[in-house]
């Protein structure tokens, strides 16, 4: 065996010497014409038009068998929708942070065991989505929920028996914000801090602080849980410390307290709150020319009231609707029977807003052209007595006010309405409306949330007294003072302005910029002719 080894090596090394000689004399002959008409090719670029078609042809093709599959899916759907089954266990993959007693609550009624008879496969398909669909109401998990079905073994009775695993991944549970905010003549730093899934129900703490240069400071909490791991059943509580200038009126207002509301929905979708709030105000910080009105009001104040407000939103869009309506009541009683405090009434406002698109001949689906119609009105009525037993007026930080970007615009911020001097001093009731049509900007498409707008809007703000500028001094006063100040809204016409502009709807906020002009001023309100910017949530 040793002895042949040199030969065999021998052999080798001829025969890779053989196959070098024979690359070599390859690669050193010339390239025949079938070898420089592929390379040719190779070199060829590709005509845009051959490759978009191939393109659509691939695509058409797949989504051909993609329909082909669901087609199949929804047959065998249809062909089994009345064929028995059970539910016999749910498991959910991802849930860390997550108690096993919270998701208990929302799938053990899936289970069959909780059920007095079988499902159909139809029936197990829509009870498995809708608690799914529960999960994702939380807000815990990233979107979407994926949801799997497994065939279990067959029980007793001859029933197939499913399997449902739901996966998930959880969200970030601390999330920290910092930035800076700039709109509405107001300029603030701000902190926010979020925590989610406190204790693995849901729970969400979210804190809060602001600087700025009218809200000097806000220091805010709120703590929010479902309750019965129901995503349409919360409570929620709240604390709050703020010091705001309030350039209007010639002072600053410290307020410190804290609210509980619960908040629940119906299955026709109506959002109900109702709470109670407990505040002590102060107003102190007045300048050297603040008005007598102004004056008598500062000090300290204590509210203490319950509130309960309703709400129905059908728009597609809250910020830049173009169909749908939006109506909200909200009604709060403060100081009357045991809720104390020293001040006394019961406040209500209305508000309604409605949309519509407008069609445009020879434009095929939605134009991205919309008018938009709004509309707010409020009463404050006293409802406690003072000291010498006379009816208990209104005070500054109670009132209404009204004017500015984001309500009735082309006027200042709180320009509508009483002045005392160079003071708002807010009014008991207001009306006020507005009417937007809204158009997409030339080569932006409707698709964008960039509109124009052409507005007109107006209002009256007016506070409760009599004719004779005498304070009503019983009940049946008050009666008609009410009454005559409701009538008076109707006597002349309101403050009116109208204008263009630009909006812009970001998924957080709505921003306006506005050209406006006054076309009617009452006397001693505050007009703005000009550009004006509003940043805001809600607007008119």
């Amino acid at each position: 065996m040793a002895s042949s080894s040199p030969l065999r090596k021998g052999k080798q090394e001829r025969k890779s010497r053989s196959h070098l000689a024979i690359a070599a004399a390859a690669m050193s002959s010339p390239l025949s014409a079938d070898d420089e008409d592929i390379f040719a090719r190779l070199q060829q670029r590709a005509d845009p038009k051959v490759l978009n078609e191939q393109q659509q042809a691939v695509d058409e093709r797949v989504r051909a068998i993609y329909q082909k599959a669901q087609t199949r899916l929804g047959e065998l759907l249809d062909q089994n929708s009345t064929l028995p089954c059970t539910i016999s266990s749910v498991e959910v993959h991802g849930a860390r942070n997550t108690r096993r007693g919270f998701l208990e609550r929302i799938f053990d009624p899936l289970l069959s065991s909780n059920q007095d008879r079988p499902y159909t496969l139809s029936e197990a398909l829509r009870e498995v989505s809708a608690r799914a669909d529960k999960l994702n109401r939380f807000d815990i998990f990233q979107q979407p929920v994926s949801v799997y079905l497994d065939q279990s073994e067959v029980d007793g009775s001859g029933i197939p028996s499913i399997k449902v695993h739901l996966s998930g991944k959880e969200r970030s549970r601390v999330l920290l914000k910092t930035g800076t905010d700039l709109g509405n003549a107001e300029g603030s730093a701000y902190g926010n801090l979020l925590w989610r899934n406190v204790f693995g129900g849901a729970e969400n703490l979210n804190l809060n602080a602001s600087l700025g240069t009218r809200t000097r400071s806000a220091y805010q909490a709120t703590f929010d849980t479902p309750v019965l791991s129901n995503p349409d059943l919360r409570l929620e509580l709240g604390g709050i410390a703020s010091s705001t200038q309030k350039s209007w009126a010639s002072h600053e207002e410290v307020l410190r307290g804290g609210w509980s509301k619960f908040r629940w929905a119906s299955p026709s979708g109506q959002q109900h709150e109702f709470g109670y709030n407990g505040f002590w105000r102060q107003m102190t910080g007045l300048s050297e020319n603040a008005s007598p009105t102004v004056r008598a009001d500062a000090g300290d104040s204590v509210k203490s009231s319950v509130f309960h407000s309703w709400t129905k939103d059908r728009r597609d869009s809250p910020l830049l609707p173009s169909r749908g309506y939006y109506a909200k009541l909200f009604n709060e009683v403060a100081g009357w029977g045991p809720l104390k405090g020293d001040v006394s009434f019961w406040k209500s406002e209305i508000e309604t807003q409605a949309a519509v698109p407008i069609p445009i001949p020879g434009i095929k689906g939605d134009s991205g052209i919309s008018l938009t119609t709004g509309f707010r009105a409020g009463l404050l009525y006293p409802l406690g007595l003072d000291s010498d037993s006379k009816p208990q007026l209104s005070r500054t930080n109670d009132r209404f006010l009204l004017g500015g970007p984001t309500d009735v615009r082309g006027f200042r911020l709180c320009g509508l309405g009483p002045h005392d001097g160079a003071d708002a001093v807010g009014g008991d009731v207001y009306a006020a409306g507005s009417a937007n049509l809204l158009f997409p900007l030339p080569r932006v498409g409707a698709e964008k949330p960039l509109r124009l707008q052409a507005f007109v809007n107006g209002g009256r703000l007016l506070s409760l007294r009599t004719a004779d500028k005498n304070a009503p001094t019983s009940g049946a006063e008050v009666q008609n003072a009410m009454a005559s100040t409701v009538s008076e809204l109707t006597n002349g016409l309101p403050s009116i302005a109208a204008g263009v502009g630009l909006v812009y709807a970001h998924p957080v906020a709505r921003f306006e910029l506005n050209f406006s002009l006054p076309l009617v001023l009452r006397k001693g309100e505050e007009g703005r002719k000009g550009l004006q910017f509003g940043i805001g949530i809600n607007f008119l």
